[in-house]
């Protein structure tokens, strides 16, 4: 009853997204949008749905939607042209792609390759929208049963998590990242006293730090400077047949395309990982499971389509924990939750409650933007390759004034575009450290869940901690953080090497003996 019930909403939102001529017009353009952005070096999925929310303040919550998912599908698909075309990776997301995409483009079989990505990022993107719909309502109703302690529990995982997972190098950089984060979410009055913390008498403070300038500081300023000082040369485009969709290949890789949009969902899934890795994951994955691994490398039609099937599954796996916990999957995601936080819808459990319709109008829209996506990247594909040959370095100074307008138009006040400078600059010293970037803004936006439910469980038990201990999902998720912790520690990984050495000599042993 509960499916019949959720297929004929989905019907009802599809009919409804689509009675508005104007929406297709959006959809289209924002698709489009969104695959020149993927496709062009230095600017990324993060920063095209970082902008756009920006620009859909004024738009109703359904239209910004739109709007935001198909520049966000778009992006991610659109990496892969300059991956194919190129070997420069568009996105992070598509840096698997180019690994047998450009030696198919090398041998003319370029118009081929991106026929076989964009009809796998559309299954990709199919998948991961249905993995949304199957577990969202069942994380959400486990979700309700949660108390302070759980969600309190769950946000310092959340963070710490992502900064194990994210770090370049050193896991403790991630975690401080993370921490800085968390620190920066308890400016402005708390919300149970009310009382102000670390305003310094600035007004503008005592409501805490916006959530969008800080968004747009840390992944558009870095991102700015950083192109502009690599001034990516745009190098010799292979030449690029007809772009058709080769469905007899897609169906002789099924089982490819099946367990790479699972293993897209699971890595989005997890706060703050993102698209790359799920990418690089199931290439690996395919890689070592076939039976000719010798043609990976070469031009393998296989590998192409793992890595472009996971990583726009990774989109609704992103999205299963933000919809439910209020926890972006990815860094995309989380300029996503920042926009939905914009137009006053704040993602969590009592979503279902508040706007019961929303994840089918989600899902609906998601396969929206994945049409729109493949219809884009078939019948536009040669005029999106055209903006290839245009130096990224000529759209930084359009990127840096619609993320000054942005921040700005945010309430018009210009303490808001100090703050996204302030933040930019920061976060790109950090960046250049190698402290990673997603942490540091997921501990923003789980700070104020992490303080107020800490804070009204020490309320509840009268300053007693052993309530995180007696219920069980608040003991799993401490023993994971624990564990967690304890995998990093110099001391352990001591003795796990020790260990390895020992079963290999033991084994070497062994194997002399026989």
């Amino acid at each position: 009853m509960w499916l019949i019930d959720s297929f004929g909403s989905f019907f009802a939102a599809l009919g409804g997204l689509l009675a508005n001529p104007s929406n297709w017009i959006i959809l289209m353009g924002s698709s489009l949008l969104g695959i020149v952005f993927g496709a062009l070096p230095g600017l990324t999925a993060t920063l095209g749905v970082g902008l756009l929310a920006t620009l859909t303040y004024g738009f109703d919550l359904d239209v910004a939607l739109i709007a935001l998912l198909a520049m966000y599908v778009g992006a991610v698909y659109g990496g892969s042209y300059s991956a194919i075309l190129m070997n420069i990776p568009g996105t992070a997301a598509s840096a698997a792609s180019a690994l047998d995409g450009y030696p198919m483009a090398r041998r003319g079989e370029g118009g081929r390759a991106l026929g076989l990505t964009t009809t796998a990022s559309f299954i990709g993107t199919i998948l991961g929208m249905l993995a949304l719909v199957v577990s969202a309502p069942l994380i959400v109703e486990l979700a309700l049963q949660f108390t302070s302690y759980e969600f309190f529990v769950l946000a310092l995982f959340g963070i710490l998590i992502s900064g194990t997972l994210t770090s370049p190098d050193l896991v403790l950089k991630g975690w401080i990242a993370g921490f800085i984060g968390l620190a920066l979410s308890t400016v402005g009055r708390d919300l149970l006293m009310f009382f102000p913390r670390f305003t310094f008498g600035f007004p503008e403070l005592d409501s805490g730090l916006e959530v969008v300038p800080v968004l747009i500081g840390a992944f558009a300023v870095p991102q700015i400077i950083r192109s502009l000082q690599e001034r990516h040369i745009a190098g010799p485009i292979q030449k690029v047949g007809r772009v058709l969709p080769d469905f007899g290949t897609i169906f002789r890789n099924l089982r490819h395309i099946v367990r790479s949009g699972l293993i897209g969902v699971g890595i989005g899934a997890v706060p703050g990982i993102g698209e790359d890795i799920a990418g690089w994951v199931s290439y690996g994955t395919a890689k070592s499971i076939s039976k000719t691994p010798e043609n990976f490398g070469k031009g393998e039609p296989a590998g192409l389509i793992s890595a472009e099937t996971a990583n726009n599954a990774c989109i609704g796996g992103a999205l299963i924990p933000l919809v439910t916990l209020g926890i972006p999957g990815s860094p995309p995601a989380v300029m996503l939750l920042g926009a939905l936080m914009l137009h006053g819808l704040t993602p969590g459990p009592m979503v279902s409650i508040e706007r019961p319709t929303f994840l089918t109008e989600l899902a609906a829209i998601m396969v929206l933007a994945s049409l729109a996506m493949w219809l884009n990247g078939i019948f536009l594909a040669r005029q999106v390759i055209r903006v290839l040959s245009i130096p990224t370095t000529l759209f930084m100074p359009i990127v840096a004034v619609v993320s000054v307008l942005g921040s700005y138009a945010l309430g018009l006040s210009i303490f808001n575009l100090y703050l996204m400078i302030l933040v930019g600059l920061a976060a790109y010293l950090l960046t250049e450290m190698e402290y990673p970037i997603a942490p540091l803004v997921i501990g923003v936006i789980l700070g104020p869940m992490a303080d107020t439910n800490l804070r009204r469980a020490l309320m509840v038990g009268q300053g007693d901690i052993t309530g995180f201990f007696l219920r069980p999902v608040s003991l799993i998720l401490i023993l994971a953080i624990v564990l967690m912790v304890l995998l990093q520690l110099p001391a352990y990984r001591r003795m796990r090497q020790r260990q390895n050495e020992w079963l290999r000599r033991a084994w070497s042993r062994v194997r002399r003996r026989a």
